[in-house]
């Protein structure tokens, strides 16, 4: 893995703060030049709160909204309105903003009519070949990213949308971008916090292979940017993190 960014925060609070800074004038950048964004969101707590941040200060923030386009990494395949939905309570952190619901792509809930590989396709479908600006990114202790698990069938997956069966992580089935339309991201922003996330982190950021640790075998095409907080960074060498401001 080479060609990444590694910035430690002392908190998670501050983890959260710092993306959604980052994340409106990236944005403000790219539509200074004309281009609707596309962003591809994350689901977890630490990005959760940087939706938080996002939505009190981007009213105020030189960016059109409704000029954004919306996608998911991934996502729980139950019922719409389910607590385990990552859409559903982004979008409701998110609502003050005013984005089009037209170019707000939703991965479909399981009481959508369609069987779990169906929902998978129809997404993909309306993924075509869309590259995301940025691609945010979380990542579990064991390492795995979107919903891409270590030594499951997940990471051999082939296509751009996939049905994830037996999940290690409940629910059970889910819905998840593969590596191959992550890696073709302009930008991978990773976000991690916690001490449970520190063996992960050091694996995936000096060199473990992506069946063995997803997140290490991510990266963005132009840049790959990992923030994360002190306790989540405790396992990396002293020399390889810079401290806010530095990167």
């Amino acid at each position: 893995m080479s060609g990444y960014e590694v910035v430690v925060h002392n908190s998670a609070d501050e983890v959260a703060e710092a993306l959604a800074h980052r994340l409106i004038a990236r944005l403000a950048e790219l539509q200074r030049d004309f281009r609707v964004p596309q962003l591809c969101l994350t689901g977890g707590r630490i990005a959760t709160r940087a939706y938080g941040h996002l939505a009190e200060e981007g009213a105020h923030a030189a960016v059109d909204w409704s000029r954004v386009e919306l996608w998911w990494g991934d996502e729980r395949f139950v019922p719409a309105g389910d607590a385990d939905r990552n859409a559903d309570s982004t979008l409701d952190l998110l609502r003050p903003l005013g984005f089009d619901p037209a170019r707000v792509h939703v991965m479909p809930s399981s009481d959508a009519g369609m069987e779990l590989d169906n929902a998978a396709d129809a997404y993909a479908r309306e993924l075509g070949d869309t590259v995301f600006d940025i691609c945010l990114l979380g990542m579990g202790p064991d390492g795995h990213v979107a919903s891409i698990f270590p030594e499951h069938p997940s990471s051999y997956a082939e296509g751009e949308v996939i049905g994830v069966r037996s999940s290690p992580k409940p629910p059970p089935e889910r819905i998840s971008l593969t590596l191959p339309v992550i890696d073709r991201s302009h930008e991978v922003w990773f976000i991690v916090s916690g001490a449970d996330k520190a063996a992960a982190a050091k694996m995936a950021l000096l060199g473990a292979g992506p069946v063995q640790v997803p997140a290490g075998g991510v990266s963005g095409v132009d840049r790959t940017l990992w923030l994360l907080d002190r306790e989540a960074a405790a396992q990396l060498p002293p020399d390889l993190a810079a401290r806010p401001g530095l990167s």
